[in-house]
Protein backbone atom coordinates (compact mmCIF):
# COMPACT_ATOMS: atom_id res chain seq x y z
CA UNK A 1 0.00 0.00 0.00
CA UNK A 2 1.21 3.14 -1.01
CA UNK A 3 1.52 6.34 1.21
CA UNK A 4 -0.96 9.06 1.30
CA UNK A 5 0.08 12.71 0.51
CA UNK A 6 -2.56 13.90 2.98
CA UNK A 7 -0.14 11.79 5.51
CA UNK A 8 2.89 12.94 3.82
CA UNK A 9 1.11 16.49 4.64
CA UNK A 10 0.29 15.77 8.34
CA UNK A 11 3.54 14.48 8.77
CA UNK A 12 5.41 17.89 7.57
CA UNK A 13 2.66 20.24 9.86
CA UNK A 14 4.29 18.07 12.81
CA UNK A 15 7.81 18.68 11.82
CA UNK A 16 7.13 22.53 10.87
CA UNK A 17 9.39 23.53 13.82
CA UNK A 18 12.23 22.62 12.55
CA UNK A 19 13.90 24.49 9.35
CA UNK A 20 14.69 23.01 6.00
CA UNK A 21 12.70 19.64 5.71
CA UNK A 22 12.79 18.24 2.68
CA UNK A 23 11.46 15.54 1.17
CA UNK A 24 11.29 13.06 -2.17
CA UNK A 25 8.54 10.57 -3.88
CA UNK A 26 9.99 6.81 -4.30
CA UNK A 27 7.73 4.48 -5.70
CA UNK A 28 4.87 5.39 -3.54
CA UNK A 29 6.38 6.39 -0.35
CA UNK A 30 8.15 9.44 1.03
CA UNK A 31 12.11 9.76 2.08
CA UNK A 32 12.64 12.56 4.21
CA UNK A 33 15.61 15.24 5.35
CA UNK A 34 16.69 17.49 7.61
CA UNK A 35 19.13 19.97 6.53
CA UNK A 36 19.94 17.58 3.64
CA UNK A 37 20.43 14.30 5.63
CA UNK A 38 18.40 10.90 5.49
CA UNK A 39 16.86 10.97 8.89
CA UNK A 40 13.27 8.65 7.78
CA UNK A 41 10.54 8.38 5.64
CA UNK A 42 6.66 7.58 5.51
CA UNK A 43 6.27 4.03 4.48
CA UNK A 44 2.29 2.20 3.74
CA UNK A 45 1.07 5.68 6.16
CA UNK A 46 3.78 5.24 9.26
CA UNK A 47 6.43 7.36 10.48
CA UNK A 48 9.48 5.74 10.75
CA UNK A 49 13.06 6.84 11.98
CA UNK A 50 16.53 5.21 11.54
CA UNK A 51 17.24 3.82 14.96
CA UNK A 52 20.13 6.34 15.89
CA UNK A 53 21.33 6.60 19.86
CA UNK A 54 19.52 9.30 20.82
CA UNK A 55 16.37 8.33 18.49
CA UNK A 56 16.58 5.20 20.71
CA UNK A 57 17.14 6.89 23.80
CA UNK A 58 14.17 8.81 23.34
CA UNK A 59 11.42 6.33 22.16
CA UNK A 60 13.20 3.49 24.40
CA UNK A 61 9.56 1.39 24.01
CA UNK A 62 9.08 2.41 19.79
CA UNK A 63 8.33 -1.01 17.37
CA UNK A 64 10.72 -1.58 15.37
CA UNK A 65 9.50 -1.91 11.93
CA UNK A 66 10.32 -2.73 8.20
CA UNK A 67 9.42 0.29 6.01
CA UNK A 68 9.64 -2.59 3.25
CA UNK A 69 10.63 -6.00 2.18
CA UNK A 70 14.09 -6.18 2.41
CA UNK A 71 15.28 -3.15 4.32
CA UNK A 72 16.88 -2.20 7.33
CA UNK A 73 14.36 -1.70 10.52
CA UNK A 74 13.37 1.52 11.48
CA UNK A 75 12.02 3.18 14.63
CA UNK A 76 8.04 3.85 14.48
CA UNK A 77 7.39 7.08 15.87
CA UNK A 78 4.05 6.63 18.34
CA UNK A 79 3.83 10.43 19.80
CA UNK A 80 3.45 11.94 16.23
CA UNK A 81 1.01 14.27 17.85
CA UNK A 82 3.65 16.49 19.73
CA UNK A 83 5.31 18.70 17.79
CA UNK A 84 8.17 19.99 20.45
CA UNK A 85 8.79 16.35 20.93
CA UNK A 86 9.31 15.85 16.64
CA UNK A 87 11.69 19.08 16.95
CA UNK A 88 13.51 17.37 19.25
CA UNK A 89 14.01 13.65 18.38
CA UNK A 90 15.19 14.88 14.73
CA UNK A 91 17.50 17.82 16.04
CA UNK A 92 18.98 14.97 18.36
CA UNK A 93 19.24 12.75 15.94
CA UNK A 94 20.92 15.01 13.17
CA UNK A 95 24.80 14.43 14.19
CA UNK A 96 24.79 10.56 14.10
CA UNK A 97 22.92 10.56 10.67
CA UNK A 98 25.23 9.88 7.52
CA UNK A 99 26.62 12.75 5.32
CA UNK A 100 24.15 14.75 3.28
CA UNK A 101 22.85 12.76 -0.01
CA UNK A 102 23.76 14.48 -3.14
CA UNK A 103 20.46 14.20 -4.96
CA UNK A 104 17.65 16.80 -4.68
CA UNK A 105 14.85 16.78 -2.76
CA UNK A 106 11.22 18.78 -2.73
CA UNK A 107 10.88 21.33 -0.44
CA UNK A 108 8.42 21.39 2.19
Amino acid sequence: MASTKSYLDFVLEQLSLLDDITFRAMMGEYILYYRGKVFGGIYDNRFLVKPTKSAVALMPDADMELPYEGAKEMLMVDNIEDKEFMYTLVNAMYDELPKKNKKGANKK
